[in-house]
């Protein structure tokens, strides 16, 4: 029995649409202008910046298709001239309703002031090229320093970019490093990885043992409604055992009852 893959996750006229296009890019040099004269007027910026916000959100409406890009600009004008710093949950919800743009907007300063959850979302970002060109260097420079901080989302994509040596040298060693620190987090895209290291002897050295163990833990943490990965995970783990004596697996099964997170 072999092992499963690594794994497993109304219409308008052109017219029309060049008509919006170029309001869209009226507004936004308007909006660029309006920064400019608020930023040099500091004392008039608390008033005058409501107001624009209030604008831009309006007219986004009336834009229909065209109200995303004005509501990042209208997000980060304010955000820029002190009013206020961006709403980590809306940043959140925008990222998983697929507007990414606003994600980037609001997520990107909280990611550069040191929050570890914005970071892994920034990463995420450009490792998909969501909202941003794909870079799998800068991705992994996000990761980083989420993972650094202890996000198990930053440690298993620093240590899944180790793996395939994208944006860095592949690095197994590296690799195994990060998806523990997640796994020992109860992360269970790390368990499974880090069972697949060890089945296949990637990291140097072949372990069955461990390796069942792994795949006992992801399928145990992995979400009830994750059906597909939960049976991935138990269909290693049974690969795994078809090439393990008796005594082996109950080593790993008692490994795995007595493992705790950190």
């Amino acid at each position: 029995m072999s092992l499963l893959p690594r794994w497993l996750g109304g219409s308008r006229s052109r017219s029309e649409t060049d008509s919006l296009r170029d309001q869209l890019a009226n507004l936004q040099t308007a909006l660029g202008q309006c920064r400019a004269v608020v930023q040099h007027w500091a004392g008039l910026r608390y008033g005058l910046t409501t107001t624009i916000a209030a604008l831009s959100l309006a007219v986004g409406f009336v834009l229909g298709v065209y109200n995303e890009p004005i509501r990042q600009s209208a997000a980060g004008l304010v955000w820029a001239l002190g009013l206020g710093g961006p709403d980590r949950e809306a940043g959140y919800a925008a990222y998983e309703k697929g507007r990414y743009g606003t994600a980037l907007a609001l997520l990107r300063p909280l990611a550069e002031q040191g929050d570890a959850r914005a970071q892994a979302s920034l990463g995420l970002m450009y490792a998909s090229g969501n909202g941003v060109q794909r870079d799998d260097v800068e991705a992994a420079g996000w990761f980083r320093r989420a993972a650094e901080q202890g996000n198990a989302l930053g440690q298993f994509q620093l240590g899944l970019l180790y793996a395939k040596g994208q944006g860095m040298p592949q690095d197994y060693t590296e690799a195994t490093k990060w998806y523990h620190l997640a796994a020992n987090q109860r992360y269970p895209q790390a368990q499974y990885e880090l069972g697949f290291l060890y089945a296949s002897g990637d990291d140097g050295s072949t372990d069955y043992v461990t390796a069942h163990m792994w795949f006992n833990l992801a399928a145990a943490n992995f979400a009830a409604s994750d059906t597909r990965n939960r049976r991935a995970a138990s269909f290693n783990r049974e690969a795994v055992e078809s090439k393990m004596t008796r005594e082996q697996i109950a080593e790993a099964q008692r490994r795995a009852r007595e493992w705790k997170p950190n």
